[in-house]
């Protein structure tokens, strides 16, 4: 599915018909031309014919139902993943991708290890969101949130990530609130300086994952060219122009990154910023291992005795391989 080539397909059709096919895809969300009764049985036929909609996706289900994980074929053959996480309190957030693989191997991210493919189109960012409306519509719910957190790095795709955004914001389409999108970044300093030169209230979150340079450098090596100095900078100017608080992300690895110093000294850069840290329990990749809950709970109390705002995410989908890349590099090897 090319959303690209939509505009092409329809240009010579009246705007009412426009509208009309634009509703279908996004709005009633069809999986199959026939479905649009709106539309003319000729109409149906030529979309058909120079647009098809099917979007081709393997997906893998959690034992508790709360994670599906999706594998998606785009159409050169290339494999991306996105994951729908079921809440409470009827909020469904949706986790996509923006590249194909990603160039910043970051040592605790599967993702890393397919190296750099290519970036994402608009198109094959938004059918990600797209394939799991579809699903949601079946059951009478909606998609809720939507985090760029899945396979690349958002800002080094950055045209095509806020075009994406825009289309999943539109009234017209989707009509996702830009405060329930947040873009996760692991610190791409030109990235967080255009995002708030943004109209837009998207969340910005930072893959931080260790308090100093030396550790951070050790496991994502993007710390060399943007240095934890540098992006707090970035975060600083962005909180000042966009008075929106900021989410670091921070995944819990058991002896990396959890003891009780790298606490005092994450709690040290976080103070007195509008912010909020969010502990994440790993995912085991087969590298490292996640944290021991007593661990992590004592992290959050150092955390929270120097009043920093925390969140703790617990894991989602550890059967069904979802963390970011597992599916795809085993379906490459």
């Amino acid at each position: 599915m090319n959303l690209e080539k939509l505009n092409e397909v329809i240009k010579n059709e009246p705007s009412y018909k426009k509208e009309q096919v634009k509703r279908a895809i996004f709005v009633d969300a069809v999986e199959d031309w026939d479905q649009a009764s709106t539309l003319s049985k000729k109409l149906r036929n030529e979309l058909k014919d120079k647009f098809p909609i099917d979007i081709k996706g393997e997906s893998f289900y959690s034992k508790d139902g709360q994670t599906i994980k999706t594998l998606i074929s785009l159409d050169d053959d290339k494999k991306i993943e996105a994951v729908l996480m079921r809440h409470d309190k009827g909020r469904n957030t949706v986790c996509v991708s923006s590249q194909v693989g990603c160039s910043l191997g970051c040592k605790f991210c599967a993702t890393g290890k397919m190296g750099f493919i290519r970036n994402l189109t608009y198109s094959e960012i938004v059918i990600q969101l797209l394939y799991f409306v579809r699903l949601l519509k079946k059951e009478e719910e909606r998609v809720t949130n939507i985090v760029f957190m899945g396979m690349g790095e958002p800002f080094l795709n950055y045209d095509n990530v806020m075009t994406a955004v825009r289309k999943m914001n539109d009234k017209e389409c989707f009509n996702i609130g830009a405060r329930h999108i947040s873009i996760s970044t692991s610190g791409i300093v030109e990235g967080i300086e255009k995002l708030s030169q943004e109209n837009l209230q998207v969340n910005l979150a930072i893959s931080l994952h260790a308090p100093n340079e030396k550790l951070r450098s050790e496991i994502m090596p993007v710390n060399n060219k943007y240095p934890l100095s540098k992006v707090m900078e970035a975060v600083e100017n962005y909180i000042d122009l966009t008075r929106r608080k900021v989410m670091f992300e921070y995944v819990m690895i058991d002896g990396v990154n959890d003891g009780e110093e790298e606490a005092w000294e994450l709690a040290e850069i976080m103070r007195d910023k509008l912010c909020f840290v969010n502990l994440i329990s790993y995912n085991p990749t087969g590298v490292f291992k996640p944290s021991k809950r007593e661990v992590v709970e004592n992290f959050k109390d150092i955390l929270t005795e120097n009043n920093i705002s925390v969140t703790q995410r617990y894991r989602f989908g550890v059967g069904i391989d979802a963390a970011c890349g597992q599916l795809a590099t085993k379906k490459e090897l």
